[in-house]
């Protein structure tokens, strides 16, 4: 079955009490047993609801894998995979990294004696270099936020069965339109489900996908004991927003790729962060392991003045000024003093967050309007 069928129809039937070919919003917290222990499969909302459920198995279906499972939030869900580690634990991520996840590990987990190591993953020797028997999870973004950088999947998954560790990667940016990490060889993939999968800016969701039956009993377990579930009418509204996922998808690319364009031969423009560019470090892997480019592009200014990022970032009209991504709608970011502010500013600048670095989030309008936009903003 092609990507743009299981959109529409992985995990869903027709409702069996109606016949109704939406899947019902299960707007109930408790179900009725016939007797102590004789149920119709569910018992509480925590543990399990019907358009959850169905959410999740269509999740699942999307990112050929056998189970999802969805959570309130993006960082539900990390938390969600962090959980599964114990105190001596250590994990090594990208130091390219979205704020919200390096906050998460820093300053929550780290306390409880796992211990996070932040290394350079364009180059996967890197990695190599930095696993040892402590190493029990490797957490990988790619593309990554904000800096756009591809990481070679297939080479991480080889380090981290090489010393028993589970590869999660957060597949946010590219979805699974464009990319399919668990037939790379991750483990477990995490989306924020607010962002491409919902794309319409109304729903807060986190999901993890797996195929491995032991990751999957302690995802769910997790799931039910911390109870970071999300409610039945935002599953609802992601189910609806999926259907068309692989429409809106094709849009952003081709908006995007437009607009890489248009910037990189803007003369106030330095340097244009877009996996689709010849000369992107790691392209080649980018063509290997994804099917488009996407619609999420950094760039920063020539002279790198914070003052004129912050002047481009409040004068668009169409591109709003807003936190988050992946909407219909295009948003523009100041990831140093929104996204990433969590981060230590030398800890940012490492990674290529400077002060003039501006991150699109392009939406699926008539681009000759966004671009007009930008133009306009620019000066």
């Amino acid at each position: 079955m092609k990507f743009g069928t299981k959109a529409i129809h992985a995990g869903l039937e027709p409702d069996s009490a109606t016949g109704a070919i939406m899947t019902p919003i299960y707007q109930t917290s408790t179900y009725v047993q016939d007797g102590i222990g004789n149920h119709k499969g569910y018992e509480y909302s925590r543990t399990g609801n019907p358009t959850r459920n169905a959410l999740e198995a269509n999740l699942a279906g999307i990112e050929n894998g056998k189970y999802g499972a969805c959570f309130g939030s993006g960082l539900a869900a990390i938390d969600c995979v962090i959980k599964m580690l114990n105190p001596g634990d250590e994990v090594i991520s990208t130091n390219d990294l979205y704020g919200g996840s390096y906050r998460i590990f820093k300053t929550i987990f780290e306390k409880y004696g796992i211990k996070f190591h932040f290394v350079d993953m364009l180059d996967t020797q890197n990695i190599a270099n930095a696993v040892n028997a402590n190493t029990k999870l490797i957490w990988v973004e790619t593309p990554t936020n904000p800096m756009m950088n591809i990481i070679d999947i297939k080479a991480v998954s080889v380090i981290a069965k090489s010393v028993g560790a589970m590869l999660g990667v957060d597949n946010t940016f590219a979805t699974p339109y464009l990319q399919n990490p668990l037939d790379l060889g991750a483990d477990i993939v995490m989306h924020s489900v607010t962002k491409y999968l919902g794309g319409h800016s109304d729903v807060v969701m986190g999901a993890l996908i797996c195929n491995d039956d032991q990751i999957a009993d302690e995802m769910y377990r997790i799931q039910n004991s911390s109870g970071a579930v999300t409610a039945p009418m935002d599953s609802f509204l992601v189910l609806r927003g999926i259907k068309t996922l692989h429409v809106r998808i094709q849009r952003h690319c081709e908006n995007g790729e437009k607009i890489a364009r248009w910037l990189n031969s803007h003369p106030k423009v330095d340097t244009v962060y877009w996996p689709g560019f010849e000369s992107h470090t790691n392209h080649e892997v980018a063509k290997l392991q994804m099917r488009g480019f996407g619609g999420m592009i950094s760039f920063t200014l020539k002279g790198n003045h914070i003052e004129d990022a912050k002047q481009i970032v409040k004068s668009t009209h169409l591109f709003a000024l807003a936190e988050s991504l992946g909407g219909v709608e295009s948003l523009i970011g100041h990831p140093a003093t929104m996204t990433h502010a969590s981060i230590p500013k030398e800890e940012r600048e490492k990674s290529g967050v400077v002060d003039s670095l501006i991150r699109l989030s392009v939406g699926i309008e008539d681009v000759d309007d966004l671009i007009a936009d930008l133009e306009k903003a620019m000066g």
